[in-house]
C-alpha cells in the first residue's frame, strides 16, 4: 500500500473514532451539574431553577398544609418565604435564609419520592447539592 494510501486511510479511521466518541458523550447518561449555582435573593435567578425551587416546595406546603405558591419561574418575596418555611421547618436543609443552597437543594430534591422532577429527576441540574449528592 502507498504511502499516501496509508495517510489516508489512517484519517479516515481517526476521524471515524473522533466521530464515535463524540457520539458517546452526548448519548450517554445525564448528570447533576457540578457546582450549580445557589438560588435566591443575591444568586442565581435562572428560570428553571426558580421552577424547580417552586415546585419542590409545594410538595413540603401540600403536606404541611399551607396553600401552594406560584409556580411562574419568578423569584419573589413568596417563594423566598416559602424556602425559609422549608428550611425552618425540616431537618438537613440549611440555614433559614430563604437561599437554596448545598442542603437546601439537597432538602428539596429529597422531600417527595414520588415527585419525578425530585431526586435524580429534572431538577437534579438545576439545584445545588452537596458534593456526592
Amino acid at each position: 500500500m502507498s504511502r499516501d494510501a496509508k495517510n489516508f486511510l489512517g484519517r479516515v479511521v481517526c476521524g471515524a473514532a473522533a466521530a464515535v466518541a463524540v457520539m458517546s458523550l452526548s448519548a450517554g447518561p445525564a448528570s447533576a451539574v457540578v457546582g450549580a449555582s445557589y438560588v435566591g435573593d443575591g444568586h442565581s435567578k435562572n428560570a428553571h431553577a426558580v421552577w424547580c425551587v417552586q415546585h419542590l416546595v409545594n410538595d413540603y406546603r401540600r403536606r404541611a398544609g399551607s396553600a401552594a405558591i406560584a409556580e411562574d419561574s419568578v423569584w419573589g418575596r413568596q417563594t423566598r418565604d416559602a424556602v425559609y418555611d422549608f428550611q425552618a421547618n425540616t431537618d438537613n436543609s440549611g440555614p433559614a435564609d430563604g437561599v437554596v443552597g448545598p442542603l437546601t437543594g439537597r432538602g428539596l430534591l429529597n422531600y417527595d419520592a414520588t415527585d419525578i422532577y425530585a431526586g435524580h429527576g429534572y431538577c437534579f441540574d438545576y439545584l445545588p447539592t452537596p458534593a456526592g449528592f
